[in-house]
């Protein structure tokens, strides 16, 4: 898909809440009012008025005035209120396509945490809402400040508008000539701070090998490089103040001098003193503010803002989320054609070029329905053996496959639908209960939830924390208390292959078996990275990796088959049974 550009993510946003912007607009329509009216109510004052010996007449011409103002200063507060119904959801569906992007970026396969996210998603992500507020307000502001002032002085005096017009288009001129120089050093001033985060948290990160190593001058060396590029990004982008000030010269103050120099050429043609006042107050009141509330605004926040967010769709490119990622198909979650489950083939993975293979050339079928038990001392490759088949890790040859769709060409969604993994340490956060469980399956109902909890045996711990709607804290529940509540989550999910890395290893016997137990009975396959030997007597078939050369097969057979097997089996703490005994020892 292509990635969209900051024009078209900021034309979407428009297009979406039109009916706001609508509302911004008739708001601004009455807010420009004393602009449209300041000079021709000015000079009846002075002409009618003040002039003419009628003291009471000119006060009444600045009286409506008065009133046209107090009108114009109440739709100020009203456009406030219509741009934050613009403003808030936009930053919100960006804000959100940032999470989303960096939780996918961390989670696909070879992907690493992006130490730059949380820049964007504080910093730069305020940034965009600020300077996009802004940006709104100062092109309204001019748009219709600027024309009520030249439609109120073309009604006063088209030449005067004319004299005024032409210095005013002219300073927009260099303005918006210098506008791409301006982007290009924003840019750099963005880039360079985004630079400057990710080496003070590398090297903060790392600080106690950077001692161990006693690299601390090598490290500070590169971070205050980023400090001076940053500084020099950041006066550099300070020099471009000098075009705007002329700009802002030409287009803002030239007309002043342009009038008051015509003058008495004006006075020539007609033009009464009250009407050369009211053209002076259109410019200095109407067309100079707004010109440079729009060069001040553009040149600053709106730099801010087309950079900023540019750099994060550059990391992050399909927004905003209702016009982004079109999802792929939806894969089925179950046997497809008499598919394997999972199927590896000559997989290969080590952990740095010139590492030892963790695997080897290694491959393995898993059928549908089949539960399957890994075994090995630590360091053979368990845990790696179900990272690679959840594809969080991409082997450096071989394929994995599950349901005959590759890990390594589908999209982290995707293969959410297909696997779910249960590591060692499980994750548990602050909420409900029930909205733990529904986490893999948001679908569930309470009654499907109470059949979870029953089958994993959770049901005392849902009954001690207060019900599916007691709030849990994370902090509060024991190593195994999370492990139960990530174990029935996953159970619930509608993957149709479940990886449990250890997943109960705080369990005590009794429970670890319920929860295997519900594992086996629930639709779909089911490998288990054993640590004790009662998981490896459930399941239907057990993997031992030791080596270069995994084995296979049942308990029996791998007592027979396999030293290595037999070497765990005599270290695990857990008892045997009399007859389990007698094999061992046979």
């Amino acid at each position: 898909m292509k990635p969209l550009t900051v024009r078209q993510v900021t034309w979407r946003a428009l297009r979406a809440r039109r009916r706001d912007l609508a509302g911004l607009g008739g708001w601004s329509l009455v807010e420009a009012f004393p602009a449209l009216l300041a000079g021709l109510l000015v000079a009846r004052a002075v002409d009618d008025g003040f002039l003419a010996g009628r003291l009471v007449d000119g006060l009444a011409w600045l009286g409506v005035l008065a009133v046209a103002v107090l009108v114009g200063a109440a739709a100020t507060g009203r456009t406030y209120r219509s741009l934050g119904a613009v403003v808030e959801p936009f930053r919100d569906e960006v804000a959100a396509q940032v999470v989303r992007g960096a939780l996918r970026d961390a989670t696909r396969a070879g992907g690493r945490p992006d130490s730059a996210a949380m820049t964007r998603l504080t910093h730069q992500m305020e940034i965009v809402r600020d300077t996009f507020a802004g940006l709104l307000m100062v092109t309204r502001g001019f748009l219709f400040s600027a024309g009520a002032a030249l439609l109120g002085l073309l009604a006063l005096a088209p030449v005067a508008a004319a004299l005024a017009a032409a210095p005013l288009v002219a300073g927009l001129v260099v303005f918006l000539a210098a506008l791409p120089a301006m982007v290009t050093h924003q840019r750099a001033y963005v880039r360079a701070g985004e630079r400057l985060g990710q080496s003070a948290a590398t090297a903060l990160a790392g600080h106690r090998d950077v001692l161990a190593c006693g690299a601390q001058a090598r490290v500070a060396s590169e971070v205050e490089q980023r400090v001076s590029a940053q500084a020099a990004a950041e006066r550099t982008l300070a020099r471009m103040a000098v075009i705007r000030s002329l700009s802002l010269g030409i287009g803002g103050w030239s007309p002043l001098v342009v009038l008051l120099v015509a003058a008495p050429w004006l006075v020539d043609r007609g033009m009464t003193a009250g009407a050369i006042l009211g053209a002076l107050i259109y410019v200095s009141t109407g067309l100079q503010p707004a010109l440079h509330t729009l060069v001040q605004g553009l040149g600053g926040g709106g730099l801010r803002y087309a950079v900023t967010l540019e750099n994060i769709l550059r990391v992050y490119p399909h927004l905003p989320p209702s016009a982004g990622e079109t999802p792929g198909p939806r894969p089925s979650t179950g046997p497809v054609g008499g598919l394997p489950a999972a199927e590896v083939r000559g997989l290969t993975f080590r952990y740095g070029p010139n590492a030892r293979p963790v695997l080897r050339n290694f491959s393995l079928t898993l059928a549908d329905g089949e539960h399957l038990a890994v075994v090995g001392p630590s360091g053979a490759g368990k845990s790696t053996l179900a990272a690679l088949l959840a594809g969080l890790v991409p082997p450096q040859e071989g394929t994995v496959q599950l349901a005959g769709t590759p890990v390594a060409d589908v999209a982290p969604a995707v293969l959410a639908r297909l696997r779910v993994l249960l590591p060692q340490e499980a994750y548990v956060f602050t909420g409900t209960l029930a909205d733990n469980l529904r986490y893999l399956r948001p679908d569930a109902d309470d009654d499907t939830l109470e059949v979870a909890l029953d089958a994993l045996g959770a049901r005392p711990l849902a009954t001690r924390l207060g019900g599916l709607d007691a709030p849990v804290v994370p902090a509060l529940l024991s190593a195994g208390e999370r492990q139960l509540v990530a174990a029935v989550r996953a159970w619930l999910a509608p993957a149709p292959l479940v990886l449990l890395d250890e997943a109960t290893c705080h369990l005590d016997p009794a429970r670890e078996a319920t929860v295997e137990a519900a594992f086996a009975r629930r639709p779909g396959s089911l490998v288990v990275i054993a640590h004790r030997i009662s998981s490896a007597l459930r399941a239907g078939r057990v993997l031992v990796l030791d080596g270069d050369v995994p084995v296979e097969g049942t308990h029996e057979q791998l007592l027979d088959r396999s030293a290595t097997y037999r070497a765990l089996v005599g270290c695990w703490d857990e008892p045997m049974t009399p007859s389990r005994t007698v094999e061992r020892q046979g």
